[in-house]
């Protein structure tokens, strides 16, 4: 009996030993950054946060993860409010009473809020576990005129969300994409004054493409895409063969006029195509006159939402996504960039151009992918997504505007949240001249994020971030931490 006993103390010895350097590591890892830049953190909430029938799913269960984050020194955070779920029904009937709920569950736990203005569907992409289409009276229109969805050279019309080939032309009833977006934002901006009269809302990011991203919907998994395939030019509704054609009419190439004829499909490779392998067609003439103009719309279609932006939702900061397509860069063509709307190819950084853009708006750049890194992906696909993260915020940087990121999947052990600190703060301790994000969102609340380890490192990330020496112990998701 005496011998179980010490068997067992000896290994209550062990675990606590373990705990102890662990504990030793978190100080360590916060002492590395005590002093650098203060970096606000937010949280993105659960997809699925308001329901569809418009009410704040399990507001008591919110209540406790919002105290809990509060403990941890989480500054705010972020919610998608979904077109789908507000403008749902019928054109200009905007239902915004489960986000004032929402809104005011964030105010009480004395948290900000990011918001994003979510004009696109929820589903069908990595980490989505909820459903929420484009508005019903949207689809209704589609029925009879599938064109107002980007379409691929098949023929396949995606219902992610509205090709900008119809910003400016008057099909959703009697409007044009573009009056959509500026009204459901002025409705926005009207219904929740309070919340930007008391400093809870600080910050609105403005959807501008799938999942919210200034990009092209190339890479749908919905249809029929897996990683790393290059995707598909998404140019094809008529509304946008007819910009192409007038385009190409400007260059006095009418010929040119159309889409790539050999640009692979969603899983194509680089090398397997004549349009994008190595001094394949992308580089001729008639590719750098597609690329360009195809890029160029995408800008233009950007520049246009966000000046609707800022004229609705009046002074108040504005900021919005490029994605982190980090597969084929290291490729001459940057294939999987190009098809969603980056021309990159041969040496071009299509991210300065996009920076300019925003600074004309005063936007801030929000980029993603900030915790992977290039030994970890797979060598066939030739990633490099650290490279891409430190090309893009430079260009940023160099544009004189803000920069922010987010990590692209789930993630919670030290080596994620160290890449996250190593982009947040590549001049660590680099003074007034010293570039910094000026904020970082945590994809996202879940019960993973809770399990008490998962939660007591990400405390201890948020102090990095801070810039703050962490000297208490957290062990429990619940537990204050002192000085909060």
């Amino acid at each position: 009996m005496a011998e179980v006993v010490e068997e067992i103390d000896a290994k209550v010895e062990e675990e606590e030993k373990k705990q102890e350097e662990k504990e030793k590591e978190l100080h360590v890892w916060n002492n590395d950054y005590a002093g650098t830049p203060y970096i606000p953190i937010y949280v993105m909430l659960p997809l699925n946060t308001i329901s569809l029938e418009n009410e704040v799913v399990d507001p008591e269960g919110l209540i406790e993860d919002l105290e809990a984050l509060k403990s941890a020194g989480v500054d705010g955070v972020m919610v998608d409010c979904w077109w789908g779920i507000v403008e749902g029904k019928d054109p200009r009937h905007y239902q915004w009473s489960g986000y004032h709920h929402l809104f005011s569950i964030v105010r009480n736990a004395k948290l900000k809020l990011q918001v994003v203005m979510s004009f696109h569907q929820c589903g069908g992409n990595v980490g989505d576990d909820v459903n929420i289409s484009l508005p019903e009276w949207v689809l209704k229109i589609a029925n009879h005129n599938a064109d107002i969805f980007f379409t691929n050279s098949s023929g396949a019309h995606n219902p992610e969300c509205l090709s900008w080939g119809i910003d400016k032309v008057p099909v959703l009833q009697e409007r044009t994409a573009l009056q959509v977006y500026y009204e459901y934002m002025l409705s926005f901006r009207q219904q929740m004054e309070g919340f930007f009269a008391d400093g809870t809302i600080t910050e609105i990011e403005v959807g501008l493409g799938p999942c919210g991203e200034l990009r092209y919907p190339s890479y749908a998994q919905t249809q029929g895409w897996t990683f790393p395939g290059i995707g598909e030019f998404q140019c094809y509704d008529k509304y946008m063969m007819e910009k192409l054609r007038k385009a190409a009419e400007v260059q006095r190439h009418p010929e040119w006029g159309m889409g790539p004829s050999n640009a692979g499909s969603y899983n194509s490779r680089p090398q397997e195509t004549e349009f994008f392998k190595d001094g394949g067609d992308y580089c001729s003439p008639y590719g750098k006159f597609f690329l360009s103009w195809y890029s160029q719309t995408l800008i233009e279609h950007g520049d246009s939402v966000l000046k609707m932006a800022n004229l609705a939702l009046k002074d108040v900061k504005i900021s919005a996504k490029v994605p982190g397509i980090h597969w084929w860069y290291r490729t001459e063509s940057h294939a999987a960039e190009a098809t969603a709307g980056f021309f990159t190819a041969d040496s071009r950084c299509g991210y300065k151009s996009i920076a300019r853009m925003f600074a004309t708006h005063n936007t801030t750049f929000n980029f993603t992918c900030a915790e992977m890194r290039t030994a970890d992906q797979p060598k066939e696909a030739l990633c490099d997504p650290e490279a891409l993260v430190v090309q893009a915020l430079n260009a940023a940087w160099d544009s004189g505007i803000s920069a922010a990121c987010e990590n692209a999947l789930s993630c919670y052990g030290q080596e994620d949240y160290n890449q996250i600190l190593k982009n947040s703060k590549p001049l660590r301790g680099g003074g007034a001249t010293g570039h910094h994000l000026d904020a970082f969102t945590y994809l996202r609340l879940s019960p993973d994020l809770m399990e008490e380890h998962n939660f007591e490192v990400f405390a201890h990330f948020v102090c990095c971030l801070h810039g703050e020496l962490e000297d208490s112990e957290l062990s429990s998701p619940h537990l204050h931490v002192e000085g909060d």
